[in-house]
């Protein structure tokens, strides 16, 4: 209360009283933690395993949490009230696993149909559509597709940092064909192949928040479909030579992966602490 009066007097930004009281009711469920299931009554006595039993009473919370705590833990130790700060340990860094959510199979199916035969969709969209799930093409990598990356004789074209250029099937080739002849329509030096009305009498490719809505009608973001495709490649081939054939550092493609490997660690771990535990949990 005392940051809030500074903060108004310096003309900054105050927190808000749903902020305060946020921080308050997290050291109030700490406090219960502590008395009913660890047996302390004094701050004096909380120790790194109290904070992290504590934390993982509530995973997503466990940034702000930790956050509130380290604020507190700081002030009591200039107060004395604890000799040490017990939030120092911690990492407030949570796990990088991917939590998105991905297309099932008949949802794909649909809107490969949507994007092949519906001739009333827009080609930007198809031409996105289409690469994001088959080729695991980003938004970005679309949008920056120059014309001459397009190799029409090999029906291959180059996207982003891939080292290689990739080649299309015959569905994703027919949509790409669509793009360009709408794109031919338009008296334009554009060097992309996604050009938009307000791109067209510049050189600039779409912009980042045109490209994010291009897929809206279809009623899926393009991240959703992209990590469709990513999950499946990470989870079934070496996640290595899919960071090596996407132009991807190897960490980002363990994301996807990180869930499955979490799930095999804890089935082994219980097949360890169970000799007796059915055959397919072991596996």
């Amino acid at each position: 209360m005392r940051a809030q009066d500074r903060a108004r007097r310096a003309g900054t930004r105050p927190r808000i009283n749903h902020t305060l009281e946020t921080a308050l009711s997290i050291l109030r469920d700490l406090a219960r933690f502590l008395t009913e299931h660890r047996g302390k009554d004094d701050w004096a006595l909380v120790d790194v395993d109290d904070i992290e039993v504590f934390l993982a009473t509530s995973p997503k919370a466990r940034k702000r949490r930790l956050v509130v705590l380290r604020q507190f833990f700081r002030f009591a130790r200039s107060q004395r009230i604890v000799l040490i700060d017990p939030t120092r340990t911690p990492i407030v860094k949570e796990r990088n696993g991917f939590r998105g959510r991905t297309l099932t199979l008949g949802q794909q199916r649909e809107l490969f149909r949507r994007w092949t035969t519906d001739d009333h969709v827009h080609p930007r969209e198809a031409l996105l559509g289409m690469l994001a799930p088959l080729h695991g093409a980003s938004s970005t990598e679309v949008r920056t597709l120059p014309i001459t990356d397009v190799d029409a004789a090999a029906q291959t074209v180059r996207l982003g940092k891939r080292p290689h250029p990739v080649p299309l099937d015959p569905a994703s080739w027919t949509v790409l064909e669509r793009c360009l002849d709408h794109r031919a329509k338009w008296p334009t030096t554009n060097p992309h192949v996604m050009v938009t009305k307000g791109t067209k009498a510049g050189r600039s490719p779409a912009s980042t928040a045109y490209v994010s809505h291009v897929l809206d009608d279809c009623g899926y973001p393009p991240r959703m479909i992209r990590s469709t495709r990513l999950v499946d490649l990470v989870n079934t081939m070496d996640p290595k030579l899919v960071a090596a054939a996407f132009g991807m550092d190897p960490q980002a493609t363990l994301i996807y992966l990180a869930e499955h490997v979490d799930r095999e660690v804890e089935l082994a771990s219980r097949a360890t602490a169970n000799p007796l535990a059915h055959p397919g949990d072991q596996r």
